[in-house]
């Protein structure tokens, strides 16, 4: 099976219409996501330039996800659905074949 971050930006690619905003837990930290059109960045840390490493390990504890239609605008976000727990996600992931 893929990792989890690749089944979210695959999820992003069949639904370029939306960004998800990810929060996640790496070790003890929190860190927020945002995967648009199959890539990932952190808002909180520095983002690799090299897209082939995760910005959300395998280790990463997925704790919400938004759904927010794209254009992404920091300010007034619009959301599709806020606060899905990952159990959630994953359904979707599933009806989008990923």
């Amino acid at each position: 099976m893929s990792s989890i971050g690749k089944r979210l930006e695959q999820y992003t690619i069949k639904r370029p219409q939306e960004v998800l905003l990810v929060t996640v837990e790496i070790g003890e930290e929190q860190d927020k996501v945002a995967i648009f059109k199959g890539f990932s960045s952190s808002l909180m840390r520095p983002t690799a330039f090299d897209p082939e490493v995760a910005v959300i390990p395998d280790e990463a504890t997925i704790m919400t996800v938004d759904r927010i239609a794209s254009p992404y605008n920091p300010e007034s976000p619009r959301y599709i659905q806020r606060q899905i727990s990952w159990e959630a996600m994953q359904s979707l992931l599933t009806e989008v074949g990923v």
